[in-house]
Parts: structure tokens; sequence; C-alpha cells
């Protein structure tokens, strides 16, 4: 199984919500490519549409591979072996977080224009992105919408994710949907004809066509 592209992902995700979704629900997007997905399923359901935006903390001698990941708010996910195998101390891994959760808040600045939210307490949440690897930003998300709105359900809605990552993830969540979650995963992008990047002007026309209120 193969997506054509972001938005026929979500298409395929909104279908399979159908039993599940809420009329008071909230659809939380991961930029950038998250939000492509994530409007399918707002378009579908007529549900506001806006941003968690966790961010990579990366190895400092090689920021692509994942330390873990923090959310705006500090809320860190983070791989302790690693962490322990590389002998950072606190004020490193401090650093690191800082630098992340500085960037989260321009593209927070950038994409709605405010930081704070609506009053999303009490309604059912779904996260969205187009896609799971190691799993550490949307773990870092969900704990993150956890504190922050208390939903009473919290599903994760994802196109394709690793077996493993999403037994992981499951645990985190009232409820996961995951169409495809194959036994040979690589990477995200193997599983899409067309995974261009998203652009931020794109990013911001799809939540201004569903500003919540």
């Amino acid at each position: 199984m193969r997506y054509q592209n972001r938005a026929a992902a979500g298409r395929i995700l909104a279908a399979a919500l159908k039993t599940v979704i809420k009329n008071s629900a909230v659809v939380l997007a991961i930029p950038r490519g998250g939000v492509v997905v994530g409007a399918e399923i707002a378009d579908r359901y007529n549900l506001p549409l806006d941003l968690v935006i966790p961010r990579k903390v990366g190895v400092p001698a090689n920021p692509e591979v994942a330390l873990g990941a923090v959310a705006q708010d500090g809320t860190l996910a983070v791989n302790r072996e690693l962490l322990a195998w590389l002998g950072l101390g606190g004020n490193e891994l401090s650093a690191l977080v800082r630098e992340q959760v500085a960037e989260i808040k321009r593209r927070m600045e950038l994409y709605r224009g405010r930081p704070d939210y609506p009053a999303y307490h009490g309604r059912q949440i779904i996260l969205v992105d187009d896609g799971v690897a190691t799993g550490y930003t949307v773990l870092a998300a969900l704990r993150f919408v956890r504190k922050q709105f208390a939903p009473p359900e919290l599903i994760l809605a994802v196109p394709v994710a690793p077996k493993e990552t999403a037994a992981r993830l499951e645990q985190e969540v009232d409820r996961l949907v995951c169409p495809l979650i194959p036994d040979d995963f690589q990477a995200v992008g193997q599983y899409y004809d067309n995974f261009n990047q998203t652009e931020d002007w794109e990013v911001i026309r799809l939540l201004q066509k569903h500003r919540p209120e």
C-alpha cells in the first residue's frame, strides 16, 4: 500500500475516523506535512484545524540523529539510553532544548500569529502527522496535549508508522488510527508517491481556511 500524496492519505484517515469522531472534535496537526493531512479530516467533518509544534532535539555532533523531541512548553520525550551513552549533562541538554523551544515559538508566530490557544478543554482531540518514524516528536506532542487540554479522548491519526513505534505510541493515546503498519519500514517517504516538502505558505493557507472560532 502507498499513498498518492498527503491529501490522499488524509482522506483515507478521515474515512477511518468516521465511527469515532465527535462533532466537538479539534484536529491538531504537526507541521508542516501533517497540516495537509489534518486539513482533509477537518474538511470532511467541518472541524477546526490548529497546530502543535514539537521539534526534534538532535545529537550535538550529528543533529540529524534524534536524541528526542520537545514541545512548545518544554515537554520532553528523550532517548535516555542514547543520552547516557553520549554522556550529556543536564546543562547541555537544557541548551539544546532552549534552542528548539525558541524555534517553536518563532513558528507559532509565523503560522498562527499568536502563542495562545482557544478553549479546547473538554473536547476530543485528534493529533495528526503525515507519518511516524522514531516517534519522539509525536510523543512530545501527545504529552503536551494531555497536559495542556486534558482531553476526554485523545486520538492519534497517522497514515504510516513502524510496528514497534506504533505499539509504543498506542500506549499514550485512547485510540490509534494508522492504516499502514509495515514490517519493513525504512522511512515515511517510501510510502508516498509524492512526498514533496510542504511550504510555509501552504500551512498558513490551510490554517486560515479552518481557523478556530
